[in-house]
């Protein structure tokens, strides 16, 4: 069993879902703990990231809250999930996936007191027979209200956690990204527009958060920061573009922007000179080049070797000469 460190409330996000009729109230669900080594990573402070090899077993707990004036009765369980078009999908309600089958909880209903909370326990056993590589799934916590005669619909009111489970021998795969062009363009409603395409280069999929300022523009006017659009999540390998909407009042430019992401700890700036079009798509940039940590990890690993073999070469040459 690895390790996990406790973390406060305050420094813990929590997923609020919304019942979807009636009003009948909210809950909240939130990760208590994370792995010790990854403590500073924002990503595992809200969803569960790890890595596993082939037979080992975690466990991580987990808040729910009733956030209502009225009792709850939760259900807790492991659903399926996948990332497809550059997004988080959730597979339909109880679907699983082989994840999901190694997935347990110690409570899988819960009673919440009015405003109560309740703590559970999530167990992930991995099969020494696990084939290499990552799976996705989501710790749902669900209240199913059936219908009634104040209410003709029933409610399913949800929310859940996000499992990114990496499984395979050895260290972890590293996660790293490139924001290879920015195109400046307009929305339908005239608001400027930066579109950032970012490239998954690392083997680990990413969940990209961002912003932009700017400076230097028309009678030296600076903007910002403003958000990136969230929600692109991208697989290793895969290149999806992530945008950040301004404000319809910022002028054309020119502006010197600068843009800044990150998934978790990996985080990447980039800058350029660029000006809003009148209308519909402007002219693209492409960002420099720089190349993944893998594919610097294995040219250092034949450039040593290499450097080593020409100093000797060098010697030899030259006691040969001295003779």
């Amino acid at each position: 069993m690895l390790l996990a460190v406790p973390f406060s409330g305050a420094a813990s996000s929590t997923a609020v879902g919304a019942a979807s009729g009636g009003g009948r109230g909210s809950l909240g669900i939130r990760l208590l703990e994370a792995p010790v080594i990854r403590k500073h990573d924002p990503r595992a402070r809200i969803y569960v990231v790890d890595h596993l090899t082939p037979g080992t077993t975690i466990t991580r707990r987990m808040e729910v809250t009733n956030v209502s004036a009225s009792p709850r009765r939760v259900e807790l369980y492991a659903a399926a999930a996948r990332i497809e078009h550059d997004r988080f999908v959730f597979a339909p309600e109880g679907t699983p996936n082989e994840l999901t089958t190694w997935t347990s909880l110690d409570h899988p209903k819960v009673d919440l007191a009015p405003h109560g909370n309740g703590v559970v326990k999530v167990t992930i056993r991995v099969p020494k027979s696990a084939w290499r590589g990552e799976q996705y799934a989501v710790i749902w916590a669900q209240e199913a209200v059936k219908p009634n005669a104040s209410h003709n619909l029933g409610e399913i009111n949800r929310v859940g956690i996000r499992v990114y489970l990496d499984i395979g021998p050895g260290g972890e795969p590293p996660s790293d990204f490139q924001i290879e062009k920015l195109t400046p363009m307009r929305d339908g409603a005239g608001r400027p527009e930066i579109v950032a395409q970012i490239n998954n280069t690392g083997g680990r999929a990413l969940d990209m958060s961002g912003t932009l300022s700017l400076s230097d523009g028309p009678g030296g006017l600076n903007a910002g920061p403003f958000a990136a659009t969230t929600g692109v999540t991208l697989r290793p390998g895969d290149t999806a573009p992530v945008t950040v909407v301004l404000d319809k009042r910022v002028p054309a430019g020119p502006w010197k922007v600068r843009l800044s992401f990150a998934s978790g700890l990996v985080k990447r700036n980039v800058s350029a000179t660029i000006t809003f079009p009148a209308s519909g798509i402007g002219k693209s940039q492409t960002m420099g080049f720089h190349l993944p940590i893998r594919v610097l990890l294995i040219g250092l690993m034949i450039l040593v070797p290499s450097g080593v073999l020409i100093v000797l070469g060098r010697r030899y040459r030259s006691r040969a000469r001295s003779r």
